[in-house]
């Protein structure tokens, strides 16, 4: 209530702006972001509490919505809301690095839910895969989240002969990342990235739209000559980049 009264009072204050009624309800809502009056993952008010209080038309308050989750600083979740988007996080694209480093490292919290833990055999894989790998594999699906807002899906296809303890483990507590890092150094790897939608399912683990544009990282280790894992990076586009650097 204390949000839509404070937004309704600023509205009426700047509404003798020479701007459109949308254009300036866009100004004010990313002023609530950037300044971080409104946090990373905190609703927004709804479009028919802003029409009531605004005395704007339910079109002009969904046309700043859709602009400024266009622009990456609100996300919806579909039957639940819309919400603030945490800002957007880089990953790491050239060095393995652990996501919950990646998280802390920016001051926020890293938790992670485990949907998925099983061994399987290899041609039940949900891609084609190394056939170094073995004939049965372990198969795991997590999701990364920071500061509770899903920022990475990761599935893993796990050697099982060389990691045999690989579905003992805790992985609320720690990544498949630093456990099979500890186990197996890694000396090489190879990856590949494309821009895909994800499943019906993806986009349910990721709380966005299936409409929604995810970067897709394919990635393949190795420890010495073994072939350790190869697993599928999911980021939703307006929550995550991939960065990196390279010599010459």
């Amino acid at each position: 209530m204390e949000k839509i009264t404070d937004l309704s009072q600023e509205f009426t204050d700047y509404r003798g702006e020479a701007l459109p009624a949308y254009k300036l309800l866009k100004k004010l809502l990313t002023h609530r972001i950037s300044s971080g009056s409104w946090s990373s993952g905190e609703p927004i008010p709804s479009e028919n509490e802003m029409t009531h209080a605004l005395g704007l038309s339910r079109m002009t308050i969904n046309r700043a919505i859709r602009e400024l989750t266009a622009e990456g600083l609100l996300y919806r979740t579909q039957g639940v809301g819309t919400f603030v988007a945490p800002q957007k996080s880089a990953s790491a694209l050239f060095e393995v690095k652990n996501i919950a480093d990646e998280i802390t490292e920016r001051g926020h919290l890293h938790q992670s839910r485990v949907t998925l833990l099983e061994e399987i055999r290899a041609v039940q894989a949900p891609w084609p895969i190394d056939e170094a790998l073995g004939s049965r594999v372990f198969h795991s699906v997590l999701i990364h989240c920071d500061n509770g807002v899903p920022l990475q899906r990761e599935e893993r296809l796990v050697n099982a002969e060389v990691t045999p303890h690989y579905l003992d483990q805790d992985f609320s507590s720690t990544t498949p990342n630093v456990y099979l890092g500890n186990c197996h150094p890694i000396t090489r790897g190879t990856h590949s990235v494309e821009a895909v939608l994800p499943s019906a399912q993806q986009a349910q683990e990721l709380e966005v739209d299936s409409a929604e544009p995810c970067l897709k990282l394919l990635r393949t280790t190795w420890s010495g000559d073994t072939v350790i894992s190869q697993v599928a990076l999911l980021y939703p586009g307006s929550r995550g980049r991939l960065e990196g650097s390279f010599g010459i």
